[in-house]
């Protein structure tokens, strides 16, 4: 059989079970160092049979069906089952606390709830409803702390046949709710259908080749749209091999056990990368090595091979943006990061930088299909064949975000240029006034204050006040030597001072950094500073730190350091 011209997901596995069914889709590791493989065959036979019992529940057609797990092999079957069954998947993020979860659950009409593996379920399970049905994933470890009617997935499968037939599900028809992270208010879940899911996966095809023999590592959170889309979009309908990472430990040996040919990430983490690489070399020894012609294309090669990059084809970045100085360094490497934009409300299809045509500091061209221009404010609105069915049950917002053209207002500012190329240049909500009346927009100088190897995040504030400020997350080398007191804390006020120096010397006077201030907390996905791809929830950094305001100004100190 062949793939339809607008695939779903589960024509997907249909195409793949039937033509490659001794192929292994995906390969997840365990504690201990073994692994566990799933050939076409198996994930199709475990889903169809999941998909049996799901519809002798006799639930009405595309109830919603939640899912709360880490990234394995059984969330994608899981999300299979579910649609193969006719229903709707809510993925939630495995770092809610209870109050979120028990929204979510509430908010979806979720009828059942799949627990897979986690790190900390009990900082959730007081969110599910005593009387919801639960079935616990493969890897879910906690089986003491599940609910006493929890059933377990492998003893629900074995009692059922597999679900015979192809079950199609049409492009328009509803395929999840996304609930996104949440850094204001309550959290919205965005409706996503078939066809924006396929939309998705046009992306790579315009890239490059991609097929069976590509492999590709999954460890950015499965609930969320960046991961999912570049995931289980991309490889159900290319057949691709999925990688896992067990753990944040042992993520250097699963990158190099997948070795990758697409690989996408996160600034944070390209950030890492980088550092740990300089931190091990050296960086005037690096500097030194790459000078020398001979010596030059080994040292890039040895790099690539320990990073387990060296078979990547197509290097991708996105969610937030990379400091230019960063990009050209892979680029050194050989490796041209491609940087991406998108948002939940379209499914993360939107733009991305095309190889050979890519402009540093730029997210690239719209991709197919997708038109883009900005409004009198400056906010960039796209309209895009991954665009939303709306936000569930709050009509008025959907009604607020999509125009009446179909373009979706991102919130983001931006500017085109002569190549089409489109550069973020701000937040519409995040530009503060400060009590001069000037407007300041806190993301760009960010970007330029992040270049230190010892600044992990920056967070520029400032409403209301004289002059902009900005908050400084210690990198997590740098965190752990405070703590232990080794941390030559004068030389890098001194630094810090001189790059605050660098970059007010390229702003406007009105845009000018007073102060920075080194804080002493480290901001994290689990306390709510970071959301799930490792961006700063500003309104609860602002909060948190709100208090100390005051007393930061009349210190009248370029740095200072929290005690």
């Amino acid at each position: 059989m062949s793939l339809p011209e607008h695939p779903t997901g589960l024509d997907g596995l249909y195409h793949w079970e039937e033509t490659t069914p001794n192929n292994v889709y995906m390969t997840q590791p365990h504690s201990g160092g073994q692994t566990t493989d799933y050939t076409w065959a198996e994930v199709g036979n475990e889903a169809r049979r999941m998909a049996s019992y799901l519809k002798s529940l006799d639930l009405p057609e595309n109830s919603k069906i939640a899912l709360v797990s880490k990234n394995c092999a059984h969330w994608i079957i899981a999300d299979l089952a579910i649609w193969m069954a006719g229903h709707v998947s809510v993925p939630l993020y495995p770092t809610l606390n209870a109050e979120t979860v028990r929204y979510i659950l509430d908010h979806s009409d979720s009828e059942l709830l799949f627990i897979g593996k986690l790190d900390d379920w009990g900082m959730m399970k007081d969110g599910v409803p005593a009387d919801m049905p639960t079935i616990s994933l493969p890897l879910c470890p906690q089986k003491n702390e599940l609910p006493a009617e929890c059933q377990d997935w492998y003893d629900v499968i074995e009692k059922q046949e597999p679900l015979q037939g192809q079950p199609r599900r049409g492009l328009d028809e509803l395929a999840t709710i996304v609930y996104t992270s949440g850094s204001t208010g309550k959290p919205k879940g965005v409706m996503i259908n078939f066809g924006s899911i396929c939309a998705t996966s046009n992306l790579v095809k315009n890239l490059t080749d991609v097929g069976p023999n590509d492999r590709v590592l999954s460890y950015l959170p499965l609930a969320h749209v960046y991961e999912r889309a570049a995931i289980e979009a991309n490889t159900l309908r290319y057949g691709a091999h999925v990688y896992f990472a067990e753990s944040l430990d042992t993520f250097a040996a699963d990158l190099r056990r997948a070795s990758p040919t697409f690989f996408h990430s996160v600034p944070r983490l390209w950030v890492k990368f980088q550092l740990a690489v300089m931190d091990k070399i050296g960086e005037e020894k690096y500097h030194r090595l790459m000078r020398i012609p001979v010596l030059r294309g080994i040292i890039k090669k040895k790099i690539l091979k320990q990073l387990g990059l060296e078979n990547v084809k197509i290097a991708a970045t996105g969610s937030a943006p990379l400091p230019a100085s960063v990009i050209e360094w892979y680029r050194g490497l050989g490796l041209e990061l491609l940087e991406g934009y998108g948002m939940t409300e379209n499914f993360a299809y939107s733009h991305c930088s095309m190889p050979g045509r890519s402009r540093v500091g730029f997210v690239g061209h719209a991709q197919e299909g997708v038109e883009t221009k900005i409004a009198e404010n400056g906010e960039i609105l796209v309209k895009s064949p991954g665009t939303m069915m709306g936000y569930y049950k709050n009509p008025e917002k959907t009604a607020e975000d999509i125009t009446e053209e179909g373009y979706l207002r991102t919130g983001d500012m931006g500017e085109i240029d002569d190549d089409g190329r489109l550069k973020i240049t701000g937040r519409v909500k995040e530009l503060f006034k400060t009590s001069k009346g000037k407007y300041v927009a806190p993301v760009p100088i960010e970007n330029k204050l992040c270049h230190h190897p010892k600044i992990e995040v920056v967070c520029v504030a400032g409403a209301n006040q004289p002059q902009p400020y900005a908050q400084v997350l210690l990198s997590e080398d740098a965190l752990a030597e405070r703590a232990k007191g080794t941390l030559d804390e004068a030389g890098l006020t001194e630094e810090f001072s001189e790059i605050l120096d660098e970059v007010n010397a390229t702003l406007d006077p009105h845009e000018h950094v007073q102060f920075m201030v080194v804080v002493k907390d480290n901001w994290t996905i689990e306390n709510g500073f970071l959301t799930p791809t490792m961006k700063i929830k500003r309104n609860v950094i602002e909060e948190h730190y709100a208090p100390n305001i005051e007393a930061w100004y009349s210190a009248r100190k370029k740095v200072i350091w929290e005690s």
